[in-house]
């Protein structure tokens, strides 16, 4: 997929496979240590079957001006992945809870 254009409030455009556009919102942006890789988690802010939002990740380079979103490919990076979405979602629920 390329990524068209990140603006500044946090979404950008992609043209999917059908040679539509889609704008997405991006969760969270993550700089692992370990693999020096950047990682992008975003949304479209479709849903499932379930009727919860579906969450996108991939790895980007942040010096490109119009960064190539790239797959995650291996079982270690997704777990990396999922456990930040996993906190990210908890302290949500848990702010929610609070107000």
């Amino acid at each position: 997929m390329e990524n068209k254009d990140v603006k500044q409030d946090n979404t950008f455009t992609i043209v999917n496979d059908n040679g539509e556009e889609v704008k997405c919102e991006i969760l969270f942006t993550y700089e692992d240590e370990k693999t020096k890789k950047n990682y992008m988690a975003y949304t479209d802010n479709t849903l499932d079957e379930e009727g919860n939002t579906k969450v996108y990740a991939s790895i980007f380079n942040p010096e490109e001006e119009n960064p190539v979103l790239l797959p995650i490919e291996t079982e270690e990076e997704w777990k990396l992945i999922e456990g930040i979405l996993s906190s990210l979602s908890s302290e949500e629920n848990a702010d929610n809870k609070a107000e």
